[in-house]
């Protein structure tokens, strides 16, 4: 068994390696940048090392920082976890060449699997079905065009070297296409370096399905069965669960099957996911089943595998790297019970879902679900890197069980002052489709503000709060004869609110409260008395155009003294790994221009101006 192991990586994924590893007597390394110096994983590992600037570009994805940390803490083996350089193969080579053990494929096999278009060209010489699609060397704009002409929209663009939901892009019609291509094209440019693209005609009622796989050195390779990932926002998985509702046996033999020809083809060494389309029309069936890509790494969502199988998979992929075979034969693994998983984001879906970041005041994740996370109260949410706070991991008998475990654990979280997707996971739980397992990709686009969870706390909540926080507050409404009426102003999040609380029952509290923070739904909200210098600042000028987060300008669409149109596209920020779109707020004229592509903002700088058109 390796006896030591640097974790080129960071966060949740970081501390999720620890645990493991500890558990083996595996002696860790951490790395991290500047922004990371107090960060969990750092603490928890036996030793760290700094390795450079904030930005993921200046440290975590510099790999020759990397190999040097390695080889100055004499570590045996790099373990990459997901996302920075875990897909990597001129990263893996390096690793090996400076002699040391690379937990993860071989690095012919990442290449074979990182581009899209000769993944598939692999995968239909090996039997494997993919979908319909255009994979050619002629990357023209005009030819890209005529094919998704040919193929029939609507159709999916897709960068070849992406991967997590980036460089990927719907068109509906002929029209839209060559936006459509730019846009993709400057985002696989920017995330991957490479801006080639393939063409795949986009399925309506996609499930995605996806097959945890597993090789060794001796020529072994197994299946830990499917998982469902179909609950997506903008391709970004939501909720995951295995197994996947509605498979039956013997779809689930074909489909298992295939995504282990699929490891074979390639000689795969290793955790890999096989990632498959599926045409849900007429409910999950083998031959509407074609492989999409292969992730050759570890996943996101590997715990829900983890909570049905009983096995551990981070300790799989250090007995394989070690040279050991695999832990457990095709027939040793079976499914026990139903597993479901959910992404706790630091973004605001009342706010468009802008990514949230400040310090974390109050957490408590509860321990009713497993909880792996890579923060804790008091930490901060930094705007360098992917704004996970934590994934929550249900496992019950049946497949409700498990989704009322997760709803219930995600509806008592307690996180201030940062805003989280916890009540849209609850309200994409509760959802009717979503619990009798009626899903596909389409489903949170669909159903829209039906899974917003409320802006608000019901009325019972506030004024529970109300009366805790009384006994020091002058109330209002005396009424001779008559009980006097409990009123009070407050403040909600910072925005002036009146409670009446008249009928609140009285709420005996140790010693006077400053505020009270008020959970319901998956939110939470503080309410606090109010002072006339609490209130928040006004909103910006009419027009004006402030960034709504701290992020990079990567395109400006005009220039002053342009007209506009209500919705027109001023300029795209890039933050968090995600772009944002700045539109004009109606019909005029550019007065004021201050972005341009490349410079850096803070949240709240005044970017463009538009002044209405009059008439």
């Amino acid at each position: 068994m390796i006896g030591s192991l640097l974790i080129a990586n960071r966060g949740e994924i970081a501390c999720r390696i620890i645990r493991t590893a500890r558990a083996l007597g595996v002696r860790t390394i951490a790395v991290f940048s500047d922004a990371d110096a107090e960060a969990l994983h750092v603490r928890e590992a036996d030793e760290a090392v700094h390795i450079g600037p904030s930005p993921a570009r200046e440290s975590y994805l510099v790999g020759a920082r990397i190999i040097a940390a390695a080889q100055d803490t004499g570590v045996e083996a790099i373990h990459p976890g997901y996302g920075f350089l875990s897909e990597n193969a001129d990263f893996a080579q390096s690793v090996i060449d400076a002699g040391l053990v690379w937990v993860g494929p071989r690095p012919a096999s990442i290449r074979a699997m990182g581009l899209k278009d000769a993944a598939k060209k692999l995968m239909q010489e090996a039997g494997v079905p993919t979908t319909p699609g255009y994979l050619g060397d002629d990357q023209t704009p005009e030819r890209l065009h005529r094919e998704a002409d040919a193929i029939g929209y609507p159709v999916l663009i897709k960068a070849v070297a992406g991967g997590g939901g980036k460089g990927m892009r719907r068109v509906d019609a002929s029209e839209d296409f060559a936006d459509a291509l730019a846009s993709c094209r400057r985002e696989a440019a920017s995330s991957f370096g490479d801006d080639r693209v393939l063409i795949e005609k986009y399925i309506l009622s996609p499930r995605h399905i996806e097959v945890q796989v597993f090789g060794d050195s001796h020529g072994n390779v197994v299946h830990l069965f499917e998982r469902d990932c179909s609950l997506q926002r903008r391709h970004q998985k939501v909720i995951e669960e295995a197994p996947a509702p509605g498979m039956d046996a013997a779809t689930r033999q074909a489909v298992c099957a295939a995504a282990v020809k699929a490891a074979q083809a390639v000689d795969y060494v290793g955790a890999g996911t096989i990632e498959f389309i599926a045409d849900a029309s007429e409910g999950l069936r083998a031959d509407r089943i074609w492989f999409m890509e292969m992730n050759t790494r570890l996943q996101v969502e590997h715990p829900v595998t983890e909570a049905i199988t009983g096995q551990d998979l981070v300790e799989w992929q250090l007995r394989v790297a070690s040279g050991e075979p695999l832990p457990r034969r095709q027939d040793e693994l079976s499914i026990t019970g139903w597993a479901m998983e959910a992404r706790l984001y630091a973004e605001d879906p009342v706010k468009g879902f802008l990514p949230s970041i400040g310090r974390l005041d109050a957490l408590d994740l509860g321990d009713a679900v497993r909880v792996d996370t890579g923060v804790e109260q008091g930490a901060e949410i930094s705007p360098f890197y992917d704004p996970m706070i934590a994934k929550l991991i249900a496992h019950g008998e049946t497949r409700d069980e498990a989704r009322e475990l997760l709803a219930d654990a995600l509806d008592e979280a307690v996180i201030w002052p940062v805003r989280t997707n916890a009540g849209f996971l609850v309200e994409a739980l509760d959802h009717p489709d979503f619990a009798a397992g009626n899903v596909d990709t389409g489903l949170i686009a669909r159903e829209g503000d039906a899974l917003m969870p409320s802006a608000l706390p019901s009325e019972e909540a506030l004024i529970e709060a109300a009366a805790a926080l009384s006994p020091d507050l002058p109330m209002a409404g005396f009424r001779l004869n008559a009980p006097a009426r409990r009123e009070g102003r407050f403040l909600l999040a910072g925005e002036p609110i009146s409670i009446d609380f008249t009928d609140a029952p009285d709420v005996e509290v140790p010693e006077p409260l400053d505020s009270v923070l008020i959970t319901e739904g998956g939110q939470t909200w503080e309410l606090a008395p109010f002072r006339a210098t609490g209130a928040t600042g006004g909103a910006a000028a009419d027009g004006a155009i402030l960034s709504p987060m701290p992020g990079r300008i990567i395109a400006v669409e005009v220039a002053t003294g342009a007209a506009v149109v209500k919705g027109q596209k001023l300029v795209t920020l890039e933050a968090m790994k995600m772009e944002h779109s700045l539109v004009a707020p109606f019909d005029g004229t550019v007065a004021e221009l201050n972005a341009e592509t490349g410079g850096q903002v803070t949240e709240g700088t005044l970017l463009v101006k538009v002044e209405r058109q009059e008439g």
